[in-house]
């Protein structure tokens, strides 16, 4: 009973900011409500074992549940806005006007509009980011991908809350050369032109099922992705995932694999690939 009442006080002062993170993700204060119930319930479920950061821990669990939620709304959605077809719509009808008013009142009005474009892994990177400082680390965890790709997720949605471009036109074209370079120079066995394109400390992270086709997990530096990539890259085409630069692999007429790569002045800094087919599946790819 002294443990059970440990953990309930542990919830319990954490219930108020579980509840204003679920209300930012999900727009619907029944739907947050919802969402902090079921992390009590998997809490207790857990009988706090292994548990050494309750507020980490539920914030973590929270964002999951959210990010479901919103993965299965994402789903039922249909109808394009304002009729341009290629613009999606995030939000959920079936949320009560009176919500939607009340997430307004405490985020803005023009910010709750482009919330509901982003992504549900954009939204969840801004909100728990930059609303509430949750660390990449934490972030990539709950949405399977690396703290790198965290932050990219958080950055596109930032520059879309700002009002700026998804792909900033001033630099797009020079981005988009550095990304055809290195597939050029990957295909082409060309080594020192990788060299040019990477940055000295460049990161490349792989997820799981990337690894199980044959990839590295991770490595750290120019000469290593370059050693990797040298002579291969034949099955990818230039893309833009999700709005950023990158490669897409496609076998057999399929999508198997996406490289999506962040790049700052000449240079690519970090490098992604994932294989993940749930992920892939969610993911709006544009072949250039």
């Amino acid at each position: 009973m002294r443990e059970k009442n440990f953990w309930t006080d542990h919830f319990e002062a954490e219930r108020g900011r579980l509840r204003s993170v679920a209300f930012r993700m999900l727009g619907s204060k029944s739907e947050a409500e919802d969402a902090v119930q079921e992390a009590w319930l998997r809490l207790e479920r857990t009988g706090g074992d292994g548990i050494d950061n309750p507020g980490g821990w539920l914030t973590t669990v929270v964002g999951r549940i959210c990010l479901d939620m919103l993965r299965a709304r994402t789903k039922r959605r249909e109808d394009p806005i304002d009729g341009d077809e290629g613009e999606v719509q995030h939000a959920d009808p079936g949320i009560a006007a009176d919500e939607q008013a009340a997430l307004a009142d405490s985020v803005g009005l023009a910010l709750l509009v482009v919330l509901e474009r982003l992504t549900p892994a954009e939204r969840l990177a801004f909100v728990l980011h930059d609303m509430f400082d949750v660390p990449f680390e934490e972030i990539g965890r709950i949405v399977d991908r690396s703290p790198v790709a965290a932050r990219q997720l958080a950055s596109r949605a930032r520059r879309r809350v700002q009002g700026l471009p998804e792909t900033p036109s001033a630099d797009y074209e020079r981005r988009k050369g550095v990304v055809a370079a290195f597939l050029a120079a990957s295909r082409d066995g060309d080594f020192a032109g990788l060299l040019a394109v990477l940055d000295p400390d460049v990161v490349f992270h792989a997820d799981a099922d990337a690894v199980r086709l044959g990839s590295l997990a991770e490595m750290h530096g120019a000469q290593a992705v370059a050693t990797n990539f040298k002579g291969k890259a034949t099955a990818a085409k230039l893309a833009l995932i999700n709005g950023q630069l990158g490669l897409a692999v496609v076998l057999g007429g399929a999508l198997k694999v996406v490289v999506r790569m962040d790049v700052e002045g000449d240079r690519i800094v970090a490098i992604e690939s994932i294989a993940d087919p749930a992920l892939l599946a969610d993911m709006e790819v544009v072949y250039l």
